[in-house]
């Protein structure tokens, strides 16, 4: 995360000038003069936009490319009403706004940084769509029909019968395979905006997920940075929610939100076809075959895709147990044992010391650098003016956080990254000492910007310490290096020679693109159409280039028509479920969606 926005303090100076900047912006784009519009940016300068202008998640960059989108958009999206909605601020000569605006189809909320050259960051959102505003505040639903009615149904007898019918009578619109936080978060938003969506799990409950993973498992962000749309956590939530309590609010949460939801639910395969324009998707429902034909399919799988299980030389000859860290059912049966944890990332840690705690003999084999940071050291200097209770009490609302970071584009975000992280050097110098003494291989990312770059840029790569790390340091841990050349019947060895026994091997090797689910349910082809996902073409380790400028095939229409992809933290999870939520809402309400800037290929997997 950042500290995107600067301490700034409000000038008179700065009002006038981004109304002056608006103003002749507006003009511009009423006239139809783009070379106008585009003039008013910097030459150094980026627009992202969010469903708004280019019916995509799309960032442009310099003024040729803000010209070439509106050449392509304008006319389209007949943007006007450009306001602001708080007092600008200033600092280092760069003025901050907020901004409101409207579209043809819909309204809009904005984020202006303004020079001496024109605009720097301009970040323009869709909010709601005209006509299909959500049931909120006065638009509220009055839950009762007052009066006398014959034969009158409950409420729940109506969500009974809807549920009953639905996928069964009645065909929803849009298929959501997989059931965790990001498929509840969508789930939530179409029901909101009245899209018949049904959210598919193949797990017993919802929050299974989590509740099925190792006990030790927590969410390592805080609670400020992980609310769910419409329903925050209550104030006296833990900063670090354990699995099973993210589990419980999960199952809460779809109850109360009205999620329609099918447990037990395993997608089997799932077809395109172009004359109907409607997927097949073939659904093991409680040992009942169903065929369900949505015109959208929605793959919220996780941001992480399938685990990656190594194939190793003599794994089938291993008398020991083992499995992958997705399937490790926690430490509690093997106190005693010699466990060998191949990884180096947040869940190997977990894992360490979770079988550390329960008496095990462990090592952790670690095959590249890992970057660590403090858990202490994140959230105070990382992720503190935007998700912390100092926010709160300083009127950051979560919604604002969340635009804020939203207004940093992904090409310079680094920028305001390498200072966090270079403070986080410096404040715990003697803890980075100490690890790399311990002969634990450490980095700070390939230019410095730490842990979230290697987040959005490859899912990987990195750990957030609650306490692990001392276990290694101290040698609770024992820490091997280098990379695996077989197993034998009871050890790993190294390409070195070096043997470690173990009676259980937990590959903690991480997953692999969303897009290996479509090659499994929908076949290679359609997964090799789509390409891969998550990363930004950076050029920096497992983040290959060309530059894409926003996350592969992430909440966006991609080249398989009907095909989404849903994933990423509960931050993303929350906030993103929006835009592509407004999407398939214009698309079942038949509002023309021109999408600018779809997603080339240029990476398979």
């Amino acid at each position: 995360m950042s500290n995107a926005t600067p301490a700034a303090t409000a000038g008179i100076d700065a009002r006038t000038r981004v109304r002056s900047w608006l103003a002749g912006f507006e003009s511009a784009l009423a006239a139809r003069d783009v070379a106008r519009a585009a003039a008013m940016f910097a030459p150094d300068s980026y627009w992202r936009d969010l469903v708004a202008f280019t019916w995509n998640i799309k960032t442009v960059e310099g003024r040729d490319g803000v010209a070439g989108m509106l050449a392509a958009c304008l006319d389209g999206t007949d943007p006007s009403g450009f306001t602001i909605t708080e007092e600008p601020v200033e600092a280092d000569g760069v003025v901050e706004a907020w901004l409101a605006f409207e579209t043809a189809t819909g309204r809009g909320m904005g984020h202006l940084r303004l020079t001496d050259e024109g605009a720097w960051t301009l970040l323009t959102s869709l909010r709601e769509l005209k006509g299909h505003e959500e049931p909120m505040r006065e638009r509220r639903p009055k839950g009762v029909r007052h009066g006398v009615v014959r034969g009158r149904t409950s409420w729940g007898q109506e969500r009974a019968l809807e549920r009953a019918r639905l996928g069964v009578e009645e065909q929803p619109y849009v298929v959501v395979i997989g059931g965790g936080q990001g498929g509840i978060a969508l789930g939530a938003r179409l029901r909101q905006l009245g899209v018949p969506a049904l959210v598919l799990e193949r797990n017993d409950r919802p929050g299974d997920s989590w509740r099925k993973r190792y006990k030790s498992l927590c969410l390592h962000d805080p609670v400020w940075y992980d609310h769910l749309p419409y329903l925050p956590f209550p104030d006296n939530w833990p900063v670090f929610a354990p699995k099973d309590k993210i589990a419980d609010w999960l199952e809460m949460y779809v109850r109360v939100m009205e999620v329609p939801y099918w447990t037990r639910a395993n997608v089997t395969s799932a077809s395109w076809d172009d004359d109907t324009e409607q997927w097949r998707v073939h659904v093991d429902r409680n040992g009942e075959p169903i065929v369900l034909t949505p015109r959208h399919l929605v793959f919220a799988t996780g941001m992480s895709g399938k685990p990656n299980v190594p194939s190793f030389p003599g794994m089938d000859v291993f008398e020991g147990e083992q499995h992958h860290s997705s399937q490790h059912p926690g430490p509690d049966a093997y106190a005693g044992k010699r466990a060998v944890v191949i990884g180096s990332n947040n869940s190997a840690h977990d894992i360490c010391a979770a079988l550390w705690e329960h008496g095990a003999d462990v090592t952790m084999v670690q095959r590249s650098s890992t970057h660590i940071v403090r858990s202490d050291s994140l959230m105070e200097i990382g992720l503190g003016a935007l998700y912390s209770e100092e926010a709160v009490r300083n009127g950051m609302t979560t919604d604002k956080a969340d635009m804020v970071f939203a207004s940093l584009p992904y090409r310079i975000m680094h920028r305001f990254q390498i200072p966090l992280y270079e403070k986080i050097r410096e404040r715990d110098a003697d803890f980075y000492d100490r690890l790399e003494k311990a002969g634990f291989a450490h980095d700070w990312g390939d230019d410095g910007s730490g842990l979230f770059m290697k987040y959005l840029r490859r899912g990987s790569g990195y750990y957030i310490d609650v306490g692990a790390s001392d276990l290694v340091i101290n040698g609770d841990v024992k820490l091997a290096r280098g990379q695996v050349s077989h197993l034998t019947r009871d050890a790993v060895v190294l390409e070195d020679g070096t043997e470690l026994p173990a009676d259980l091997v937990v590959y903690a090797t991480g997953y692999g693109s969303m897009n290996g689910w479509v090659a499994d349910l929908v076949g290679r082809e359609t997964a090799d159409k789509v390409g891969k996902c998550w990363g930004l073409g950076s050029g920096t380790t497992k983040d290959p280039g060309p530059w894409e400028g926003e996350q592969r095939n992430m909440w966006k229409p991609t080249q398989q028509e009907g095909l989404w992809f849903h994933g990423g933290n509960l931050h993303q999870s929350r906030h993103y479920s929006l835009y592509l939520a407004l999407q398939l809402k214009a698309r079942y309400e038949g509002i023309p969606t021109p999408v600018y800037g779809l997603q080339e290929v240029h990476h398979l997997s």
